[in-house]
């Protein structure tokens, strides 16, 4: 008879999203992941799957939390142009952690389509949310109207990846806020 797992799933998977997050895919071994999710190396297989699988499930999740929380900050505002500044604000606060999102295209690019469809359809959640929050901005006056909202968005997106990829290299607070003040500035 099978013993029932001893682990929560979700929050195994959040430890090996940290493990990801730091060291990307190719440079984590089993061995780490099972030591920060702290299963055993079956119960990791039997659960999650190869590390491949764990991978894109790590994606998959962390994608979905990022974009609800980047949504959630395009929010919080009553104007649209300061819910768009929250987020941008958001990401240079925590641009210092590691973005998974950002590292699995680096290491990646569109070479593995069941990772690209992962990332597509976070991307394409998000866009739609920055899409609306920039036509609100523009019917509100706060943004050109000079500007097409889905090339906003898709440069929003870009200085976001690099905000992110930018303090990962060591980038000091003050270049990460002004990266965030300029992005915000290039929308007037």
């Amino acid at each position: 008879m099978a013993r029932p797992k001893e682990f929560d799933r979700d929050e195994a998977l959040d430890a090996a999203i940290g493990v990801f997050r730091e060291h990307g895919y190719a440079a984590t071994t089993a061995g780490m992941l099972t030591d920060a999710m702290r299963i055993g190396r079956q119960s990791l297989y039997d659960t999650f799957g190869d590390k491949w699988q764990l991978y894109c499930l790590a994606v998959q999740r962390y994608a979905d939390a990022e974009s609800v929380e980047h949504v959630a900050a395009l929010r919080s505002a009553t104007r649209a142009v300061g819910g768009i500044s929250n987020m941008i604000e958001r990401v240079v606060a925590e641009a210092r952690k590691p973005c998974l999102g950002v590292s699995s295209i680096c290491e990646f690019g569109d070479g593995r389509e069941d990772l690209v469809k992962i990332r597509d359809a976070a991307g394409r959640r998000l866009r739609v949310a920055i899409v609306g929050s920039v036509r609100e901005a523009q019917a509100d006056g706060d943004v050109s109207t000079r500007v097409d909202p889905e090339h906003v968005a898709g440069f929003l997106l870009a200085n976001v990846a690099a905000i992110r990829l930018a303090a990962r290299g060591g980038a000091g607070d003050a270049e990460l806020q002004a990266l965030g003040h300029l992005a915000l500035q290039a929308l007037r």
